[in-house]
């Protein structure tokens, strides 16, 4: 089984997102963690936004790189480009890095409505990346 590490600034978000979706699109290929190079908890929205697509992140906790020290890496997926700058060093060294950076729908400020949509893209977008990378790097 590979282990997979998505990352993010804070492990509140998108990392947690594309966490969700690692898991709804496989579940005996891989083992996925998320964490960030500093944690902010879960963020509600994120939460609410996964369940309208029936996936449930709820259960999940907001983790610090640092708690994984020591786990032999197959993929690193860095999801914004703030945690691929800044993040510290990872020994991996036979894992594969991905970067994809996504709009961090937290920082739109607005309507509801304007924050729901900020929010339906940057999952819709989380969603396909993650479906593509099981198709692509997983089953195949």
């Amino acid at each position: 089984m590979k282990n997979i590490l998505v990352l993010c600034t804070g492990n509140s978000c998108r990392s947690q997102m594309a966490h969700g979706y690692l898991n709804h699109f496989q579940d005996t290929l891989a083992k996925i963690y998320s964490a960030g190079i500093e944690t902010h908890g879960l963020n509600p929205d994120a939460v609410a936004i996964m369940k309208e697509d029936g996936v449930d992140i709820s259960k999940h906790t907001s983790n610090h790189i640092d708690e994984y020290e020591g786990i032999d890496w197959n993929y690193i997926i860095t999801v914004c480009d703030h945690a691929k700058e800044n993040c510290p060093f990872i020994q991996a060294e036979n894992a594969q890095r991905i970067h994809q950076n996504f709009r961090d729908p937290s920082k739109v400020s607005g309507t509801a409505e304007e924050r729901h949509a900020a929010f339906t893209k940057t999952r819709d977008e989380i969603k396909e990346f993650c479906h593509d990378f099981v198709k692509e790097e997983l089953v195949n």
